[in-house]
């Protein structure tokens, strides 16, 4: 049977770091601000953005969230971007996705100042990440709190083939770079790949990611006896359940480790948010924190 990966408690040991460094940059003068923007009424995002400010409360982070209709013109909220770019009082920003359809998201994303791009998709810092580049630089915090996870409950990536399914630039593609840059062997699956040829390669890998949004796409017998399982899926069914990517039932009886759905990579999504809020701040003032506080 499977260990369960708790990230909910794994998510409150990160949240408690953050509001420690949120501490030192106040007694310096800095209170770490982020904006949101959020257009459109689209339930789930409401609920998401609704619990970012909570989270963000609660660490001492000064969380604004800038709300337009569904009809709001992409140069509106471009205008919106230009402002928070030069506003010393934000230091992270981000785009609540999904968009309205006459907004381009990638114009979006590009027009974020890098120094300001907590979501980490602008194109200058994906590409420092897929060139393997060291320094700090945001990166996409879904991946990076899996990474998180995956260091805090001491899983070994060296060496090993770890399989992602799903390549969004929200966690496919940038959790493929930073498996690898762990020394791991990757393997990227997307809705193109062969099930025959799906079900071969997970055979054969030692850690899985699933963000694909297909409910019961993996079943317990797709699995390598012993595998990690990184479930990010998160499907309501018409019953109203939530359930992963990951049949839970099945795979907690043949992987190795689990997260669960709900209370496994969610909490750490909005958690690893406010980190790299945290330290974009400190990059913004030039204030140094303590080296690897975020070490949990």
């Amino acid at each position: 049977m499977a260990k369960i990966i708790d990230g909910k408690a794994i998510a409150k040991k990160l949240r408690a770091v953050v509001a420690t460094q949120t501490v030192a940059l106040k007694e310096q003068a800095v209170t770490p601000g982020l904006a949101v923007i959020l257009v459109g009424d689209d339930p789930a995002s409401e609920i998401y953005v609704r619990n970012k400010e909570r989270a963000a409360a609660k660490v001492g982070v000064n969380a604004k969230t800038f709300k337009y209709p569904n009809d709001a013109t992409e140069e509106e909220i471009l205008a919106q971007i230009v402002a928070l770019n030069q506003d010393e009082t934000i230091d992270a920003i981000l785009v609540q996705s999904p968009v309205p359809s006459q907004i381009n998201e990638q114009t979006i994303q590009e027009a974020i100042l890098p120094a300001k791009d907590v979501d980490g998709f602008h194109p200058e810092n994906s590409g420092r990440l897929f060139a393997g580049q060291t320094g700090n630089y945001p990166i996409a915090n879904t991946p990076r709190g899996i990474m998180t996870m995956l260091h805090h409950e001491e899983i070994d990536l060296a060496g090993k083939h770890a399989v992602v399914l799903g390549r969004s630039i929200l966690v496919g593609r940038p959790m493929f770079a930073l498996l690898q840059m762990a020394n791991a062997s990757v393997t990227l699956l997307h809705r193109y790949t062969p099930a025959d040829l799906r079900r071969q390669l997970l055979a054969t890998a030692d850690v899985v990611v699933v963000a694909t949004g297909v409910p019961d796409l993996i079943m317990g017998a797709d699995l390598k006896p012993g595998a990690t399982v990184i479930d990010v899926g998160m499907n309501r069914l018409p019953n109203n359940t939530l359930v992963g990517d990951v049949n839970f039932d099945t795979a907690k009886k043949v992987a190795g480790a689990i997260t669960p759905v709900p209370g496994g990579v969610g909490p750490m999504t909005i958690a690893t948010l406010l980190e790299t809020t945290v330290e974009l701040a400190a990059q913004h003032h030039h204030i140094e924190l303590e080296h690897g506080w975020q070490n949990i």
